[in-house]
């Protein structure tokens, strides 16, 4: 190891959103920073966001609404929100030559539709403000003295800093780097662990002939989550159907409360898939058509519904003979149909593991961070951002914002620290 080892104001460890935002912030504030990444590049993560296009954040929501969309830690994130929103992220990037754009449910993208371009915003944030940006190095462990962190330990050197701020990620996509190194080092530090699990994730359903509608998708279908037939949670939205299962944005955000229940017991879900129509209505619909198309079979009236596949699917779920007269179909028989196209029930057999989650569900225990600031209520000069914390939300852009929100408190902070630690 070399001698002499280089002081900083600031280490960050992790290059991501919230290690690039932290690091450009402290700084923009004077501070000396190295950003240290092991990756060769910093904000691969951050390329895959919003299939490639970069959903930075959401102005859907009032203040209150966007906390209560972010579960039950939500609470936590009220101050750095107010510091950081979505308004300052917008306006971040403005400055410094991104415009951005509003699409449906109020999801913010950048006018390239290229999350390269954010990438390379922040690169030049980082540069204009003199960070040290190190790449393809990893950090083995920290040094404590005296209760606080006096270094990181790189494969051949060591890093001197006042502060420090870990913005790790946590275990989803590993193939960016996200190997939960950050939880292991928090852990030795003396933090607790809230167990993770993978979270926005596609789900596998147990039935096997979910496997013959892939491709299939829905754009407007109702999702209930039950468990011992009891109704938890209901979401709407786009369903895509896999060979393993579901996939989509309706499916993504039902799988945290999935993966929450799935921890209890089994999990069954059901299906509207007319969810525009209510029985009633769809009964008088069918009750119609029957009578406009009597000689019509069941299987060609069917795919006016639905997909032709999941028409299929509903008859046979039905036990109804596919070339049925439509006159020859009882009252009884109309209502199974309704139930099946209304109530279509699946049993999940699990979630797809971190390779397919977008976040990690858990992570650095909040009550041990001072929520303004992102410190450590236990090691003085050390302070958490990103994914790493046990705090994430839904699809939509609201985890990227609480990136941007944690990692610029945790920057503001940490250069505010700096000369006290």
């Amino acid at each position: 190891m070399k001698n002499n080892p280089e002081k900083f104001d600031v280490a960050v460890i992790g290059g991501g959103p919230a290690g690039m935002l932290a690091a450009g912030r402290a700084a923009e504030l004077g501070a000396r920073v190295i950003l240290l990444e092991k990756n060769p590049q910093l904000g691969r993560k951050l390329l895959l966001t919003g299939n490639g296009r970069c959903n930075l954040t959401n102005i859907n929501d009032s203040q209150p609404e966007f906390i209560k969309k972010l579960g039950r830690e939500g609470k936590f994130l009220f101050s750095a929100l107010a510091g950081f929103g979505p308004n300052e992220v917008i306006n971040f990037f403005k400055q410094r030559g991104l415009a951005t754009k509003v699409e449906k449910n109020g999801r913010v993208f950048p006018m390239t539709d290229q999350a390269q371009d954010v990438r390379d915003c922040l690169l030049k944030y980082l540069q204009q403000n003199n960070v040290q940006v190190e790449v393809s190095i990893e950090a083995s462990k920290f040094n404590l003295k005296n209760g606080k962190i006096q270094s990181v330990i790189l494969k051949d050197r060591e890093i001197l800093a006042d502060n420090f701020i870990l913005t790790t990620g946590g275990k989803a996509y590993p193939a960016t780097g996200s190997s939960g190194d950050g939880l292991a080092w928090a852990t030795a530090l003396g933090h607790q662990i809230v167990e993770t699990r993978p979270a926005l994730a596609p789900i596998k359903i147990q039935e096997p002939w979910v496997k013959g509608l892939q491709g299939i998708s829905l754009s407007g279908a109702k999702i209930t989550i039950l468990q011992n037939d009891k109704k938890q949670k209901t979401f709407s939205g786009e369903i895509i159907f896999t060979h393993f299962g579901l996939s989509g944005p309706a499916i993504i955000n039902a799988s945290k409360t999935i993966g929450e229940l799935l921890q209890k017991e089994k999990v069954e879900m059901e299906i509207d898939l007319l969810p525009e129509i209510s029985p009633t209505e769809l009964d008088k619909k069918l009750a119609q058509a029957f009578r406009d198309f009597s000689n019509k079979d069941l299987k060609n009236y069917l795919p006016e519904l639905l997909p032709e596949k999941l028409s299929d699917v509903i008859i046979k779920l039905t036990s109804l003979e596919p070339k049925r007269k439509l006159n020859s179909i009882t009252k009884e028989e109309r209502l199974l149909l309704i139930k099946s196209i209304k109530n279509l029930r699946l049993n999940v057999a699990g979630l797809l593991g971190y390779e397919q989650a977008m976040v990690t569900a858990g992570g650095v225990a909040l009550k041990e961070i001072d929520s303004k600031t992102m410190r450590s209520k236990i090691i003085p000069n050390l302070f958490f951002a990103g994914e790493i914390l046990d705090l994430d939300g839904p699809t939509g852009g609201y985890n990227l914002q609480i990136a941007w929100s944690t990692g610029y408190a945790a920057g503001m902070y940490a250069a505010e620290n700096s000369g006290n630690a």
